[in-house]
């Protein structure tokens, strides 16, 4: 796919979210769309355009499907007359290396609700996160590794 053909197509996505099909809103998405791509052209080089893209796209699905389902969660969790919570910290290991990837995946973690990235460890091997029930944290752990984590390799490896 070539770059002009992804940027169309990301104006057609800014379009979408931002809830705007006028043609200056459409211009807008392909420039900006246009602008990011090549400010990012170094992590594309020798790549295919189409596979990053929907392995990023793959990424995003993931991270707002478990948006809606951490917020039902939560929801119901709240409403609940007699609430048995177990909050905590708890550690995750991570597989990630570089600060971008483990950012990424901390502001992911932060984002859903229930759960908030406290701290990662100075060898950057560890990451702390606060979750509003650690009844099973080994489930939580889980859950990160096959999700957001995996596929954050996936898209930037």
């Amino acid at each position: 796919m070539s770059l002009y053909a992804l940027s169309m197509l990301m104006a057609v996505i800014w379009a979408t979210v931002s809830g705007s099909f006028t043609v200056p809103n459409l211009i807008f998405g392909f420039v900006i769309s246009l602008l990011t791509l090549y400010l990012l052209r170094e992590r594309f080089v020798g790549r295919d355009y189409t596979s990053r893209f929907r392995r990023v796209l793959a990424l995003v699905l993931l991270f707002l499907v478990e948006l809606a389902k951490s917020a039902w969660r939560v929801a119901t969790l709240v409403l609940k007359p007699k609430m048995d919570l177990k909050p905590g910290i708890f550690a995750y290991p991570l597989t990630v290396k570089s600060d971008w990837e483990i950012s990424l995946l901390a502001n992911l973690i932060t984002l859903t609700p229930g759960t908030l990235s406290v701290d990662v460890s100075e060898d950057r091997t560890t990451l702390y996160i606060h979750a509003i029930d650690c009844s099973d944290v080994e489930a939580a752990r889980r859950d990160i590794a096959e999700g957001f984590e995996k596929k954050i390799m996936e898209a930037f490896a």
